[in-house]
């Protein structure tokens, strides 16, 4: 698997660049700024781009803004997003189409390389992989008129665990249950939130984005 990487902090860059070597990735470029990873990506797609959100020459939205034209322009290309704090406009902004292929993690996740390098592999798979801060922030901020109303309280853990990129062994893990009781509760909860097995997009991603956005 190979992954391309823009963050500005040498020491996090060449820390990233070990960390994913020695799990078994191909660090293929490594770059300060946006501009030039921008470059190397239209010429050499890599399976994953990591970028800072903010990098030079403002340390603004550019890592922000490249991780958009990524998207709309080489869909095959997975992105994850990087910040030093939770700026949770800039990643419903990300979001907002597709959780597909993309990541928004905290850096203080990078800390726990298992999870970390589990992430980059989710992503560079078609996954999704969402900080928790991001989850737990969201569920601080429901509304009355909560399109998730429908859930009980345990199909919201799961639903929760499931916006962070958690597979169903995982949400089985978590809870302390079977895996046949973690399939049912996402069965039931693809059920109540009406996502059909029909849909051409994964029925996971669009509860998920559903979850997100409610």
């Amino acid at each position: 698997m190979r992954v391309a990487i823009a963050e500005d902090s040498v020491l996090l860059r060449e820390g990233l660049t070990r960390i994913l070597g020695e799990a078994g990735l191909d660090v293929v470029a490594a770059y300060d700024n946006a501009d030039d990873l921008l470059q190397y990506v239209r010429g050499f797609p890599p399976e994953v781009a990591i970028l800072d959100i903010r990098l030079p020459p403002t340390h603004n939205d550019e890592g922000m803004r490249a991780a958009l034209q990524i998207r709309e322009r080489q869909p095959g290309v997975g992105v994850l997003v990087l910040s030093q704090y939770l700026e949770l406009g800039l990643a419903m902004q990300l979001l907002s189409e597709s959780a597909e292929g993309v990541g928004y993690l905290l850096k203080d996740r990078i800390s726990d390389v298992e999870d970390f390098t589990g992430a980059v592999r989710r992503v560079a798979a078609g996954g999704s992989a969402i900080d928790p801060k991001i989850v737990s922030t969201l569920l601080q901020r429901r509304r009355s008129d909560d399109s998730l109303a429908v859930l009980t309280p345990r199909e919201r853990q799961v639903l929760e665990l499931m916006a962070t990129g958690a597979s169903n062994q995982g949400i089985a893990d978590d809870l302390v249950v079977t895996l046949r009781a973690a399939e049912k509760y996402v069965s039931g909860i693809f059920t109540k939130l009406g996502i059909p097995s029909t849909r051409s997009e994964s029925r996971r991603v669009l509860a998920v984005l559903l979850y997100l956005r409610a």
